[in-house]
């Protein structure tokens, strides 16, 4: 240290315990605050440009690249909003390492048989996966003329979220219903075109799903309280929105023709989708498939009592 009570390069290098070059980098970045020059024109550091590298340091060592370290340095405001985008994306690489994993340990405990049919199933799902081919098949059954606010509350009630730490049955199960909503086949499926339910009939599409968000509603109060959706409550306000929605009113009449047209549209795809969507849901809320299926239950015990 210099008697201004200052150090070179040299010296703040050696404090720091860093190279040379590595003081010469951050200078040049405008990172440590000079606090002088000497008589011949070299750089002069105080204990604020130890502090600095110290700072700089820590927050490489979160593996922040330098242009981060520097918007980070800028001001409190961008530190904060620098370590919450870093955030997000080590919680996406250990997303994808625990959807590795569980990838391993199921292609590790699988009958050698049928390795290679889900080995195939993997490949086809990016790590982290993503559920952007779900909603696209989604998109492709609702209305076209739903209002947005009422599509995404829809597909946030489909689309099931991807458990960030999954056990190797929930890895199979969401490769399975990738595979299925990306099957060039469904398009030759007429229940997953979109379309009048009753040919012949009016159809208001908005109508229907806000009646059957409420359906949904009440049958999930029900199922929590430990009873069956049945006659009354939940299921007359599930036909009832298909009965507005097309028109119409409830009767006995309607009854048994909504369980005809719920039959052709629950087909087997359908089924299929909720049996592998499920086991992504949280275990302790029933998911929509449920209530639907549930509500169709009842709608045909209901329906054949009063035949």
């Amino acid at each position: 240290m210099q008697a201004d009570g200052l150090w070179s390069i040299g010296e703040l290098a050696e404090r720091a315990q860093v190279t040379v070059k590595t003081v010469r980098f951050y200078s040049d970045r405008g990172l440590l605050p000079e606090a002088g020059r000497s008589g011949g024109g070299h750089r002069r550091y105080g204990p604020e440009a130890l502090d600095r590298i110290r700072v700089i340091r820590s927050l490489r060592a979160l593996d922040l690249a330098v242009p981060e370290v520097e918007r980070a340095l800028d001001r409190d405001e961008a530190l904060e909003h620098v370590l919450a985008g870093r955030l997000r994306e080590v919680e996406e690489e250990l997303a994808g390492l625990r959807w590795r994993e569980a990838s391993l340990r199921l292609l590790a405990q699988s009958p050698p048989e049928e390795r290679a049919e889900r080995l195939l199933l993997l490949g086809a799902v990016g790590l982290p996966p993503g559920t952007d081919a779900v909603v696209r098949f989604w998109r492709r059954v609702l209305p076209v003329r739903l209002p947005p606010r009422l599509a995404s509350r829809v597909l946030d009630a489909v689309v099931p979220p991807l458990p960030a730490d999954p056990g190797p049955e929930q890895v199979l199960a969401f490769a399975r219903l990738h595979a299925l909503v990306r099957d060039p086949r469904l398009d030759r499926v007429p229940a997953l075109r979109p379309g009048p339910p009753l040919p012949g009939e009016t159809y208001r599409p908005t109508v229907l799903y806000e009646g059957l968000e409420e359906a949904y509603g009440l049958a999930g109060a029900e199922t929590r309280g430990g009873r069956p959706p049945e006659g009354g409550g939940a299921l007359d306000c599930f036909v009832t929105a298909y009965a507005t929605a097309l028109g119409t009113r409830d009767s006995p009449d309607f009854r048994r023709r909504l369980v005809e047209l719920l039959a052709r549209e629950d087909g087997p795809v359908m089924s299929r989708y909720w049996k592998l969507a499920l086991p992504l849901f949280r275990s302790d809320e029933p998911a929509l498939g449920q209530l639907h299926y549930g509500l169709v239950l009842a709608l045909r015990a209901d329906s054949a009592a009063t035949a």
